[in-house]
């Protein structure tokens, strides 16, 4: 009799081998899913009943909405619906095709355009989302032979980027042998020039230098203006996810460039359209045009997935127009933030201190991020915990957003909850 035609010592090889069959794998998956309930960090979905918006409805409650990427309060804004709805009326649902084939409308190519200047940029290609973008850039680029037989490449990144420029530069490494990846600490420029002079005697092809313009879970930006000297000196090509920023930060929304006085002296940035920029979908890369135009040759995500419905390009397209002609939404959204920031801490919370509406309250402990996040929501804020492996062990926190949508009514509401709820987990420090 054969090992796999008993299935009490089948049982017995499968644990010793690591072999899962269906059945185990279900019961497996099961496990996994109740040790996340025991441990309350099991994360759930709480529907909308409406539109996105700073005041939201749960199951019949009014909520102030503080988990919202909706910096600008475009989500639903009548003129970028209008223009949506413009945009579906006049070039249908969707173009059933990827670019390169028919998915190519002039309103595509009009909104790279406008995202390329809007940044300081040559040119910008459009994808499905920023995360799709950044898998595209590094993949394309360090995996094509350029010309060379024979080459290494290196990517120096900040330990706190975003999954997306992970993941891409894990894609990028398994496709391209030769490519090296050094991470270093957080913000910590004086560990990346130590790296670089390390590594000046070394012959790589490219030298890429990646970083978050703000980080998402911290609410900090990336010094762009001394990371702009430094990649330049070394001839490094540095590229910027600036989703969280663009449409943020700066006088006139450009993002972290801008903010540090180095708009479009950034190399490479890439973005997103699903967060100040209308909250829809899509994102971005944007550089020098013979960058671009290699993408649009050799990226994958971009060769092979459909294009962005008409309606997204269009209301997309609004948004920037209304940010071009008027800050101030980016000047109340900063306003906005500024109180908020100023009143959570004389609450007694310990936040990260910045000037981003991300605004991390840290509380430690997943079990205490949850309770408070279903506290909040009972008496009407609707704020999301955060906690490992999202952010490091024991830094489990409440990302607040902060939006131009909010009134001061609504943020004040919001922290007087805050402070009712805080007394009763005990997390005030005063």
């Amino acid at each position: 009799m054969s090992i796999s035609s008993n299935p009490a010592t089948s049982e017995v090889a499968d644990r010793k081998f690591g072999r899962l069959g269906i059945k185990q794998l279900y019961t497996a998956l099961e496990q996994e899913l109740n040790q996340a309930r025991e441990n309350k960090t099991f994360k759930s979905e709480i529907p909308l009943d409406d539109k996105q918006a700073g005041i939201v409805s749960v199951n019949g409650k009014t909520q102030v909405m503080l988990a919202s990427n909706n910096y600008l309060g475009l989500a639903n804004h009548p003129r970028v619906v209008s223009a949506a709805q413009f945009g579906l009326d006049m070039y249908g649902f969707g173009l059933a095709s990827v670019r390169f084939l028919c998915g190519t409308q002039k309103i595509h190519l009009e909104l790279e355009d406008r995202i390329a200047s809007f940044l300081g940029m040559e040119a910008a290609i459009l994808h499905s989302s920023c995360f799709a973008a950044n898998e595209a850039l590094f993949a394309a680029i360090l995996s094509s032979d350029l010309g060379f037989s024979d080459y290494r490449d290196i990517i120096y990144s900040d330990q706190l980027n975003h999954a997306s420029i992970i993941d891409g530069i894990r894609l990028s490494r398994m496709v391209a042998k030769g490519t090296e990846l050094k991470a270093y600490p957080h913000n910590d420029l004086a560990q990346l020039q130590q790296s670089l002079k390390q590594d000046c005697e070394t012959v790589y092809r490219i030298k890429m230098i990646a970083t978050d313009g703000v980080f998402s879970m911290e609410g900090e930006f990336a010094p762009l203006s001394e990371l702009v000297d430094i990649a330049a000196k070394n001839d490094a090509l540095l590229v910027v996810d600036d989703s969280h920023a663009t449409g943020v930060l700066g006088k006139k929304g450009r993002g972290t460039p801008e903010h540090c006085g180095v708009h479009g002296r950034v190399d490479v940035i890439t973005g997103t359209l699903g967060k100040a920029l209308g909250g829809a979908a899509g994102g971005f890369i944007a550089g020098k045009k013979p960058l671009i135009e290699f993408l649009r040759q050799k990226s994958r995500p971009y060769t092979f997935s459909n294009t962005l419905p008409p309606a997204v390009v269009c209301g997309t397209l609004e948004a920037i127009k209304m940010i071009e002609e008027d800050n101030s939404l980016v000047e109340k959204l900063q306003h906005n933030t500024n109180y908020f920031r100023k009143e959570i801490k004389n609450l007694g919370f310990k936040i990260i201190e910045g000037i981003h509406p991300i605004v991390p309250v840290m509380l430690g402990e997943a079990a205490i991020a949850m309770d408070m996040s279903d506290r909040l929501l009972k008496e009407g804020v609707y704020v999301r915990g955060l906690w490992y492996p999202v952010v490091p062990k024991g830094e489990a926190r409440l990302r607040v957003q902060i939006s131009a949508d909010h009134e001061l009514r609504d943020l004040d509401f919001a922290l007087s909850c805050f402070g009712k709820v805080g007394k009763q987990l005990g997390v005030l420090s005063k």
